[in-house]
């Protein structure tokens, strides 16, 4: 008899997916209402890093690393034919993970060495982890994924070393920002089109997606090139150039993938939605550098837009479909992805957009908490439990949900 996804102890450490997607989620439900009330001068933080620098970090080597984390241990697997790893090894990881977070939020003393040293370990173990399956299952084409952790990794290490030295981290913020962009290019760029491809195959479309391409190619090189510039010249004219350049073949890249067919089915809409944030966000970058837009408008409009937008879409899609869930959004979720967008729409305007006493950024974070707390509401109890319904094999055999 093969193995089921909850023959291992507890359900919630059976797959890679479910203690890191709930982390991320809960993490996120609770970190932005505490830079909330730090921004607001209601609390402290002990950390070792400036406040700003604080919620940035934790927003990408935190709430990112973690999604990032689940979504390799749980694809990993499917590319090595190997048991995907369960039981106390993910136990260790996550107890490394939730370590890191009280470190750098200061709970355990604001040795900033210290604090670097701890948490740099969750993104190493992680790396040596998939390392170690990728070799045993002699998968070695895959063995490029190691690169972007490993990068990830080292601009978690520039971070903490640039705070040290600077006292604050725009380059390591910049840098964070730009890796996860460049994840979502790379993998987003395989799973939206396939996902768009099957949807539109059931139902009898002749007009699918174009399969990745050498123009695809281009755009994900256009998009190094131009977060490149957006990382270590923000304000340059090289900048505004290689951000326009990338901006427009990414709208031309996401339009090949017959997003507007895909409106009658919210959660594939979604994917296409968050990776517009992409050339949106290359948008903003142009205008910075030509001074025309605030410098802190490229970084949300990536960061709450892109990587907020197609992290919460992806972990609504990825837990459906290996917790044996139909693929609906419904409601709460539709209304869910919708707050993120509200959220980055609110934190761009900023100031510049008031409510009473409060301005852009307190509904921006409003926004976002509601928008987790829906998210929670939902698929917590999923990632949970076992999976409902007919037991799947999660052994090589498995394959990830692509419809």
């Amino acid at each position: 008899m093969k193995p089921r996804d909850d023959d291992h102890g507890l359900a919630l450490f059976s797959y890679g997916f479910r203690p890191f997607f709930l982390s991320a989620t809960l993490f996120a439900l609770l970190v932005i209402p505490v830079w909330w009330a730090v921004w607001r001068g209601w609390t402290d933080l002990a950390s070792p890093f400036a406040a700003v620098d604080w919620h940035i970090h934790e927003m990408i080597f935190g709430y990112g690393a973690a999604i990032v984390a689940g979504f390799l241990f749980t694809a990993v697997p499917n590319w090595t034919g190997r048991l995907p790893t369960r039981g106390w090894p993910l136990m260790v990881l996550l107890s490394i993970w939730i370590i890191g977070r009280i470190a750098v939020a200061g709970l355990a003393g604001n040795d900033p060495i210290l604090v670097l040293l701890v948490d740099q370990l969750f993104l190493l173990a992680v790396a040596a982890m998939i390392a170690r399956e990728i070799f045993a299952g002699r998968n070695w084409r895959n063995l490029k994924v190691l690169i972007p952790v490993t990068l990830l990794w080292l601009a978690n290490i520039l971070f903490h070393a640039e705070a040290m030295v600077q006292g604050t981290a725009e380059l390591g913020r910049r840098l964070g920002i730009a890796l996860l962009i460049f994840l979502i290019m790379l993998i987003g760029g395989r799973i939206v089109p396939s996902f768009t491809r099957n949807w539109l195959a059931q139902r009898g479309a002749k007009r699918l997606p174009v399969a990745f391409n050498r123009f695809d190619a281009l755009c994900i090189l256009s998009g190094i090139l131009g977060l490149a510039a957006w990382v270590v010249v923000p304000f340059h004219w090289v900048c505004a150039l290689t951000a326009a350049l990338a901006a427009a073949l990414h709208i031309v890249r996401l339009a090949r993938w017959r997003g507007p067919a895909t409106w009658p089915s919210p959660l594939l809409l979604m994917l296409h939605v968050a990776y517009l944030m992409i050339p949106l966000g290359f948008l903003a970058a142009t205008g910075a550098a030509l001074g025309y837009a605030d410098a802190a408008t490229s970084a949300h409009v990536f960061g709450i837009g892109a990587i907020g937008g197609m992290t919460v879409a992806v972990m609504m899609r990825a837990t459906m479909g290996h917790t044996g869930r139909p693929l609906v959004a419904g409601p709460a979720l539709t209304v869910s992805f919708a707050l993120i967008l509200g959220a980055a729409l609110a934190r761009v305007a900023g100031q510049t957009l008031t409510v009473g006493e409060f301005d852009g950024i307190d509904l921006s974070a409003l926004l976002w908490t509601v928008a987790f707390a829906f998210l929670t509401w939902r698929i917590g109890p999923w990632l949970a439990r076992p999976r409902a319904g007919r037991k799947y094999p999660s052994g090589p055999t498995s394959r990830v949900q692509s419809s």
